[in-house]
């Protein structure tokens, strides 16, 4: 018995973490890591690189529930979360997330170097405090200005292997900033609602669902735009070039369709979509960017 409650305590402590996001977040920056060098990056900074990120992004979103615990109880989405079932205590959540924040960050300065640790905190105190605290409660723009800090693992990544950030890494920034929006207000479309009940300005809370449909639309053309970017600069050839564009063209239906024919579960459909999108145009990248080097 004792047994089974530790592992129970502990799937409560990993449920803290939001592990799908973390998932997605460690991914793209070792995507950034693997795209900031020709050959392979040094094993040492692609250990000590991931864990650390991992770690910060890990109690950035345990302080995301920690202060989002009571609209987190009145959705849906999130009710079962540790905080709002009690099966963990605020006292415990605050120093699991301080443990794990601090430890992140000193992995960083001492076993990576300075610039990805502090960019690193700048992040965890971009989304956990400024997204969190003020941006979620204060515009309906909230999701394209918190944005930012969704999109900095690839230039932690890459910064984490070079110790500076390039140009190539801002425009990893970039396609993670502008995916962000479409993706979020997806769900928020499904989700409108529970927003409101929770008196979260969402767009389609404050502006309608009609109009967060053509603001994804848009976000979608812009986010064509700007995948294109690596093949432009001559981060990316061919193979990215075309396997990325097929992923446009995919969600571009998508959003097309959200406009002007929408079904029930399409919104989710969509939010569903944008999550393999992205894992896929980082995918071709990193594929993309081996198979130029071999050659």
């Amino acid at each position: 018995m004792k047994i089974a409650g530790r592992k129970y305590r502990l799937h409560e402590y990993y449920e803290l973490c939001k592990p799908r996001v973390v998932m997605l977040i460690v991914f793209t920056a070792i995507v950034g890591m693997f795209l900031a060098v020709p050959g392979l990056p040094p094993l040492s900074a692609l250990l000590w690189g991931t864990l650390g990120i991992a770690l910060q992004a890990a109690s950035a979103a345990a302080v995301n529930q920690i202060i989002d615990r009571n609209i987190d109880a009145r959705m849906a989405r999130t009710c079962g979360r540790p905080l709002v079932t009690g099966t963990l205590t605020m006292t415990e959540s605050i120093v699991f997330a301080t443990v794990i924040g601090l430890l992140g960050f000193a992995l960083l300065w001492a076993l990576v170097n300075p610039l990805t640790a502090v960019l690193t905190q700048f992040t965890l105190i971009g989304y956990a405090g400024i997204y969190t605290l003020y941006l979620k409660r204060a515009t309906p723009q909230n999701i394209v200005i918190g944005g930012a800090a969704g999109a900095a693992p690839p230039v932690l990544g890459w910064a984490a292997v070079t110790g500076e950030v390039h140009a190539h890494a801002l425009i990893l920034f970039a396609i993670i900033f502008v995916w962000t929006p479409p993706h979020f207000w997806a769900l928020a479309i499904d989700r409108r609602d529970e927003y409101a009940k929770a008196d979260i300005p969402m767009l389609p809370v404050t502006h309608g669902i009609d109009y967060t449909r053509t603001q994804v639309l848009l976000y979608t053309v812009l986010l064509t735009a700007v995948t294109v970017l690596p093949f432009a600069t001559g981060m990316s050839g061919w193979l990215y070039l075309g396997g990325t564009l097929i992923l446009d063209a995919v969600f571009l239906a998508y959003a097309v369709r959200l406009k002007w024919w929408p079904v029930p579960g399409l919104p989710m459909r969509t939010f569903g979509y944008s999550i393999v999108y992205l894992m896929g145009i980082f995918t071709l990248l990193l594929v993309d960017h081996y198979v130029v080097s071999f050659q």
